[in-house]
């Protein structure tokens, strides 16, 4: 299975921020949109992402400061690590477990086309599995005509 199969089924609406908003409204979107994390545009342009992980780091490294009064820009993680729609799925879940990340934007024609969860991911290998069971239980108990 290669990530374009996931992509598919609907995994592929980007929200994204521009980088001089505040966290709060990073927070905002991300609860309106019910998800765990944005990419962070300068314009147009990808220049990082922020997660629930950057609302922590952003809470306990800016000490008292209020949400509102801290920029994505300074707490967003810049080290954008990006997938391609013709990569394998078992490749990318190394990836993602690897890196210690729950979010990986996929990248087609040098451009975000895609956010995946490692949920999507799990989800997708889950139901492979289920169809591999279900064959191979099949094929064990003769159930093929023939």
């Amino acid at each position: 299975m290669q990530v374009k199969d996931i992509i598919g089924q609907g995994n592929s609406h980007i929200i994204s921020i521009a980088k001089d908003k505040s966290v709060a409204d990073a927070i905002y979107q991300m609860v309106e949109h019910e998800v765990g994390a944005l990419i962070v545009v300068d314009g147009e342009k990808p220049v990082g992402m922020f997660t629930e992980r950057d609302v922590l780091k952003s809470w306990t490294r800016k000490g008292n400061t209020l949400f509102k009064d801290i920029m994505v820009s300074e707490v967003m993680t810049t080290n954008l690590i990006v997938s391609e729609a013709d990569d394998d799925l078992c490749y990318v879940t190394t990836i993602m477990i690897k890196n210690r990340i729950r979010h990986l934007p996929i990248v087609d024609n040098k451009k975000i086309a895609a956010m995946l969860s490692i949920r999507d991911v799990v989800k997708a290998q889950v139901s492979d599995l289920r169809a591999e069971n279900h064959y191979l239980k099949d094929y064990l108990f003769d159930k093929y005509p023939g």
